[in-house]
Order: C-alpha cells, then sequence, then structure tokens
C-alpha cells in the first residue's frame, strides 16, 4: 500500500503526528547542546579557577556525563514505550528535558552555595542525559509507525532534521544574545536565558504530544516480552548486534564532521574561529536540508542499499576528505569539503532510526532501537572528539583518520547483514 490509499484526514492526523514528535526531538536537542555553547560564559559560575582550562574542562566532564547516561535512558525509555506506549515514554522525556534546563536556569552559583553548585549541575546534567538517551529510541520508533507507508524514509528523515535543527539553533540563540548583550552580562545572568527558551520550548513540544494518537496495540504492550531485555536478546540478539556496528560507525563520522569539526578547522587547518563557526553552521543548515531529499532517495533504492552506499563512501573518502581539510586555507572549499563529508553521513542519519525500526518488532522494538543507538552513541559518538584530540597530542592525528575509516569499513561489512526487505515495517505493507 503507498500513501495514495490514505484518506485526506488520515494524511493530515499522521503528518501532523510526525511534527509533534519531531519538534519535541528539536527541543531535546536544543536544550542538551545549549549547555555546551554556553559553557564558556557559566563555567566561571561553578567552577572557580584561575585557569580558563581547568574551568572548560570541568564543564567537559559534566558534559561527557549526560553521554554516559543515555544508554540507561536508552533502556528506561525503551522499556517505558513498548510496555505503557510510546505517547507515554515522548512525554515524560520532553518533561524531564524541560526540568533539566530549568534546574540549570535556576541554579545558584559556587559563591552562593558553594560545592553544591557544581553538584548540582551535574545532577542536572545526568537528568537531561537520561533524557535525551531515551528520547532517541521512542521517537525513531514512533515516527517510523506512524509514517506513511512508500514513503517512510521521507518522513523518519524529519528525525533528523530536527535533531540538527536543534544544534543550529542552540548556537542561533547565543549569536543573538550575544549582540545584545555585554560580555560582563553574558557571564553575570545572559547564559540563563538559552535554558529558560529551552524549557519554555519543552512545555510546548509537551502540549503537542499529548494530542498525539498510540502507535503501539494493547496486545503487543502485554506481551510477556514487551519491553525486556531477556526478550529483546532471546529472539532478536543478531538485529540487536548488526545495529550495534552499524550505529558505531555513523555516531563517530556524524560528531567527527559536525561538533569535532569546528575545533579541526581552528587547530590544525588554522583558521579563525569566526570564520571556522561561519563554515560550520552553513554546513550544518545544508545537512539539515538534504535529510528529507536522502530519505526518499532510500525510499526508491532501499534502505539497505542506502546504508551500504553510505559504508562504502565513508571507507573511501574519509582519509581523503580529512587529510584536504588539514591544509585547506579557504573558507569556501572547507565549506565544500565539509558538505561533501555530509552527503556520505546523509545516507545513514536520513534513515538512521528508520533502519533500525524496521529489524524489531514492535513489542522490543523502542528497546532494541533506544538501546542499541545510546551504547554505540557514548562509546564512539561521545568519544570521538576525545579520541582525534588525544591522538592529536601525541603527534598521531593522521591516526585518527583510520580509526574513522575502519569504523566506516565495519559499518559496511554490518550494512550487508541488512535484509533486502525488512523483517518489519515492510515499506510497502
Amino acid at each position: 500500500m503507498t500513501s495514495a490509499y490514505y484518506t485526506g484526514e488520515e494524511r493530515s492526523k499522521r503528518i501532523f503526528a510526525i511534527v509533534g514528535a519531531s519538534s519535541g526531538n528539536l527541543v531535546e536537542w536544543f536544550d542538551f547542546y545549549v549547555y555546551a555553547f554556553c559553557a564558556i560564559y557559566f563555567a566561571p559560575a561553578f567552577f572557580p579557577s584561575d585557569d580558563p582550562t581547568v574551568q572548560l574542562l570541568n564543564t567537559a566532564g559534566v558534559f561527557a556525563a549526560g553521554f554516559l547516561m543515555r544508554p540507561i535512558g536508552g533502556w528506561i525509555f525503551g522499556r517505558l514505550a513498548d510496555r505503557h506506549g510510546r505517547k507515554n515514554s515522548l512525554m515524560i522525556s520532553v518533561l524531564m528535558m524541560c526540568f533539566g534546563s530549568l534546574m540549570i536556569a535556576c541554579l545558584p552559583t559556587y559563591a552562593s552555595i558553594g560545592t553544591w553548585a557544581p553538584a548540582l549541575l551535574l545532577l542536572a546534567r545526568l537528568i537531561q542525559g537520561l533524557s535525551v538517551g531515551g528520547e532517541y529510541g521512542t521517537t525513531a520508533t514512533y515516527m517510523s509507525e506512524v509514517a506513511l507507508r512508500g514513503q517512510r524514509g521521507f518522513f523518519a528523515s524529519f528525525q533528523y532534521v530536527t535533531l540538527i535543527g536543534g544544534q543550529l539553533l542552540a548556537v542561533l540563540v547565543v549569536v543573538i544574545l550575544q549582540q545584545l548583550l555585554t560580555e560582563e552580562e553574558l557571564r553575570a545572568w545572559g547564559w540563563r536565558i538559552p535554558f529558560v527558551v529551552g524549557a519554555i520550548a519543552a512545555l510546548i513540544s509537551l502540549m503537542l504530544r499529548r494530542s498525539l494518537h498510540e502507535t503501539s496495540s494493547a496486545e503487543t504492550r502485554q506481551d510477556k516480552d514487551a519491553g525486556t531485555i531477556k526478550g529483546l536478546f532471546r529472539n532478536h540478539a543478531a538485529a540487536f548486534i548488526t545495529v550495534l556496528g552499524y550505529t558505531a560507525g555513523g555516531s563517530l563520522i556524524f560528531y567527527t564532521f559536525t561538533t569535532y569539526m569546528q575545533k579541526y578547522l581552528v587547530n590544525t587547518a588554522g583558521m579563525t574561529a569566526k570564520n571556522a563557526s561561519y563554515v560550520m553552521t552553513g554546513a550544518l543548515f545544508l545537512f539539515m536540508v538534504l535529510q528529507p531529499f536522502f530519505g526518499m532517495l532510500s525510499d526508491r533504492i532501499g534502505r539497505r542499499n542506502s546504508m551500504m552506499l553510505f559504508g562504502a563512501l565513508g571507507t573511501l573518502f574519509t582519509v581523503p576528505l580529512l587529510m584536504a581539510l588539514k591544509t585547506v586555507s579557504s573558507p569556501f572549499m572547507a565549506f565544500v569539503l565539509i558538505t561533501l563529508a555530509l552527503c556520505i553521513v546523509s545516507f545513514y542519519t536520513s534513515i538512521s532510526g528508520l533502519v533500525k525500526a524496521e529489524m524489531f518488532p514492535p513489542q522490543v522494538r523502542a528497546l532494541g532501537v533506544g538501546l542499541a543507538y545510546a551504547v554505540a552513541n557514548a562509546a564512539f559518538g561521545g568519544s570521538a572528539e576525545y579520541v582525534a584530540l588525544g591522538l592529536k597530542t601525541l603527534g598521531m592525528e593522521n591516526t585518527f583518520y583510520w580509526y574513522v575509516t575502519a569504523m566506516m569499513a565495519i559499518a559496511f561489512l554490518f550494512s550487508l547483514r541488512l535484509p533486502k526487505q525488512a523483517a518489519y515495517l515492510h515499506h510497502d505493507d
């Protein structure tokens, strides 16, 4: 069945459901990343030190702790979504993100409450890490189940449209505040504003998500294996390992060419921080716009072929692209090279959630997708920047290029394990 068989009313309901689910995804990622962009302003308030580097390292450590909570979030919210419904899981995850953001916005500083200040900051980030860890799997599951048949790749691609959009909006809010407030005002109280904005946006998203219809059935929710680790690994261990295999490479290359790339352009290519910011803002915007087109492509050529192209092209071009970027002098050329890399990554990101969801039955789908993603993302995506910078300090920067290439080759091999026709959520069911 294709989307032509839907009534106008059903089609409208499904599109509204996609908007509702993806709006929360945008808010979740805005709230999660605004921390990184505001850290330079609030670090002294929580980590008093004469050395700004020590302050930033402390805030980076708290940021990393959010990544470590993702597997726990993937497990908790995956179980919740499979046993008690996707809608409940989606509402609780965005409510938790709202609470975490509001908590950071209202936190007293070190000068007011001493060591309780960084401790409470860490707690807020752990709550946000749990939330965003659960958000991915449930959103991917919900969007794959509600998407119009025959166009699942196109509609599911909006998960990454909003994920990247959240990052861009976080940058945009900080840039606007930089124009409106002085450096002193930003350090004193201005850094709190983006967290308030995020909390308010989360409440709006919660209202939208309240009106979503449930996609899981009472029968699957009452299944004895629903949302259980035992049920997942007893019957679907091979699918879980396959998802883990290509997500490791996907997460690593995604973070290499997005969050790490700005630092790479400055530290390795010698570009000014301002030009690097312009290049990455433009590249990320184009990356966001490309997602639906690569999603539509997957509807035509199949998920397996898209994933194989991702693995093969990533294996062949990662080293040449990073070597070229190492000596790039023109911001425009850097933009072109990064865009080429992000086109390769788009074969994966546009269908990332969908290709995982198609491998699990509904009773363990959210758990299988969320847990596999969170484990691989925490281990390989969250560590990308640390591994890259660590190897650079050892004078072995080129080794990082080959590390990414090796993980892409592994992603290609695991893509070969994908069935030509998904066992669940058939393209034309």
